[in-house]
């Protein structure tokens, strides 16, 4: 993917970014409810390709589309970081990197930082934002395990505990 593309599709989140529905909300953009969700593939930190059909159809999967400077995804994050602790055997969480403004040793600074312990994936390609729609960071999309959305949402202030413990299976 050429640099003027990346940058286009760079533009076109953080446009999104103004244009995201109120906090909290279900996300009026990106993947519908009951959709089979994209298998796409999204390079690691390292810029290795991670094949996200391993997880997809297989297990619940809970993605968040984040980047350091977010300040929606910071304060997300304890409400995350006790969700993984309480599904993360059942659940595979993916935390993608958007990479508007960020590089991987910044990102592995920031999970450092911040006691970031489940996968993170860096989407210099923009592959995964592009498949899942994603409006705005702080965008969450939560799968079953058969591949279907349960729910999408974006903003600091998401209610997404409900839809997490049924794909998980409490």
């Amino acid at each position: 993917m050429s640099r003027h593309v990346r940058a286009g599709a760079s533009l076109m989140l953080i446009l999104g970014l103004t244009t995201a529905s109120v906090a909290g909300a279900q996300s009026e953009s990106g993947l519908a409810a009951g959709v089979k969700a994209p298998i796409v593939k999204v390079n690691d930190l390292d810029g290795k390709p991670v094949d996200l059909g391993q997880w997809i159809g297989k297990k619940p999967v809970f993605f968040e589309f984040w980047a350091t400077w977010c300040e929606n995804c910071e304060a997300l994050l304890p409400q995350i970081k006790t969700a993984y602790a309480t599904h993360g055997k059942a659940v595979e969480f993916i935390a993608v990197n958007v990479t508007v403004n960020q590089n991987p040793d910044r990102v592995r600074r920031y999970m450092a930082e911040h006691g970031i312990n489940y996968r993170v994936l860096y989407d210099d390609q923009a592959a995964s934002v592009r498949a899942y729609q994603a409006p705005a960071t702080s965008y969450i999309v939560i799968l079953d395990r058969t591949g279907k959305v349960t729910y999408t949402g974006v903003g600091a202030d998401q209610h997404f505990e409900a839809a997490l413990a049924r794909v998980a299976g409490g």
